[in-house]
């Protein structure tokens, strides 16, 4: 029994203690407020806690800054929120924003991630389609969230306080899964190995083709400046894919990305490992990145910087990547911002390289994070220029749903704190399926046989990591 730990009465005790108080202040028929209770725990990696802790079923996401050693798993749903068409990043922003309002903080305010978060996923159109089982956009509190940041860890669960909370139960249900949580490692010799796959062309190469020159003839005659098209392949596997080590290795082969899983009760889950951060607002201080313009990487180290000067030098890669710092900037402004552009640098993964531009600038408490959100998606380096058109060619040219992929994925707190990255280099898995995104822009001057050639080395790249 739990409370055999006798050293570990004391804590439990206030912990007790501390619910039965709030307990005894609901009163029915006025509006149930939130409690967000948060602990110090011993070092746990999140994505073990998915591998063994976490039910298939329950709604999860999972997201991780691998470069900044932080990384956050949220499950279950305390509070949840769908959203659909042109306003659903306003739905979300005043949901956000309402329950904040409600929400009573207790515990250790100094760990990482404390207080109420909310984790988010949009689909690339303001409609989710009939066959994808994910939602436009749906934005969730969640019952348990465990946070890691740097050596730090911390626990945060979150309840509703109504009159079917009972401080005992909860008590007793929070303090064995604290322990259970503490109790976890990572069990890497439980990783599947690389089932045997048979890979298919959702579009085929030669569609591909002939829509990069449709849109290259829309392109010569001024109606757009620059639309991404992405390929899609169907993967089936001998045994159900697994989605921890699939994470697990998108985390060992891409140091530098985020890393993101999240699921929908259709029984799929959308994964990736992105280069690309759409916004982060840290204590009114916004960041947020330019990315595109890309080339292979070298097969030596003499090559690999003959490929990296001739993208810095590429009239062709360069104009892309100044298309979406214009956007950007652009959009910052009408937002009242006043961006600051930083020197382009080179952003070098394993397979590929990006021309990147940081971007940053403060931003005043009226300004939410999914405003910016809003006015930032989809960004030239994932639609084109202009957005609508693009996206209208987009729709027409491509002959699959994009869904979750090039859409923004991440979490927000209730102080207006938050990141988000593009799910891009992306899979749907569902069982022994799964289904491969990538894209590439095409502007004046792209070759449809280098724009597959780019495309299909992305999607190499996540072949490699999903088992």
């Amino acid at each position: 029994m739990l409370l055999d730990v006798l050293d570990c009465f004391s804590s439990y005790q206030a912990l007790y203690d501390d619910l039965r108080d709030l307990e005894q202040h609901i009163h029915p028929g006025q509006p149930a407020e939130v409690v967000s209770l948060a602990f110090a725990i011993e070092s746990v990696d999140p994505l073990a806690l998915l591998q063994s802790w976490v039910d298939p079923l329950d709604c999860h996401l999972y997201f991780e800054r691998s470069g900044a050693k932080t990384s956050i798993l949220a499950v279950g749903a305390t509070l949840r929120l769908t959203v659909d068409g042109v306003s659903r990043f306003v739905q979300a922003r005043d949901w956000v924003k309402q329950v904040t309002a409600r929400v009573t903080m207790r515990g250790d305010r100094s760990v990482p991630f404390s207080g109420a978060h909310f984790f988010c996923g949009f689909s690339f159109f303001d409609e989710a389609t009939l066959d994808d089982g994910f939602a436009a956009g749906s934005v969730f509190l969640p019952e348990w969230q465990i946070g890691r940041s740097g050596d730090r860890t911390s626990l945060v669960v979150n309840r509703v306080l109504d009159v079917e909370f009972c401080a005992e139960t909860e008590a007793r249900e929070i303090w064995t899964q604290l322990q259970r949580i503490q109790s976890t490692t990572f069990d890497r010799h439980s990783l599947t190995l690389s089932p045997s796959q048979s890979l298919q062309a959702f579009t085929s190469p030669d569609q591909f083709k002939t829509s990069v020159n449709q849109a290259l003839v829309a392109i010569k005659s001024k109606k757009i400046e620059k639309v991404v098209l992405a390929l899609a392949y169907e993967v089936k596997a001998a045994q159900e894919f697994n989605v921890v080590t699939s994470l697990y290795n998108l985390r060992q082969l891409y140091k530098d990305c985020y890393i993101f899983s999240c699921n929908n009760t259709s029984g799929e889950t959308f994964l990736g490992a992105s280069p690309e951060r759409l916004v982060t607002v840290d204590r009114n201080q916004l960041e947020t990145d330019a990315l595109a313009g890309s080339a292979p990487r070298g097969e030596t180290e003499l090559h690999d910087r003959h490929i990296a000067q001739t993208l810095l030098g590429s009239i062709k890669e360069t104009h892309e990547h100044q298309l979406v710092i214009d956007f950007i900037t652009t959009q910052l402004v009408a937002l009242g911002l006043e961006p600051e552009m930083f020197p382009a640098t080179l952003l070098q993964l394993p397979n590929i390289q990006h021309l990147h531009t940081p971007i940053r600038s403060l931003v005043p408490k009226t300004v939410h994070i999914l405003d910016v959100v809003a006015a930032l998606h989809p960004t030239p380096a994932v639609a084109g220029v202009p957005r609508d058109l693009a996206c209208d060619q987009i729709r027409s040219l491509e002959t699959f749903d994009r869904s979750r992929y090039a859409s923004p994925i991440g979490w927000i707190d209730g102080e207006g704190n938050g990141e988000f990255a593009v799910g891009i280099r992306s899979a749907i898995l569902a069982g022994d399926r799964a289904r491969l995104f990538a894209g590439a822009g095409i502007v004046h001057g792209s070759n449809a046989e280098h724009e597959l050639a780019e495309v299909q080395l992305k999607l190499q790249a996540l072949l490699r990591a999903i088992v």
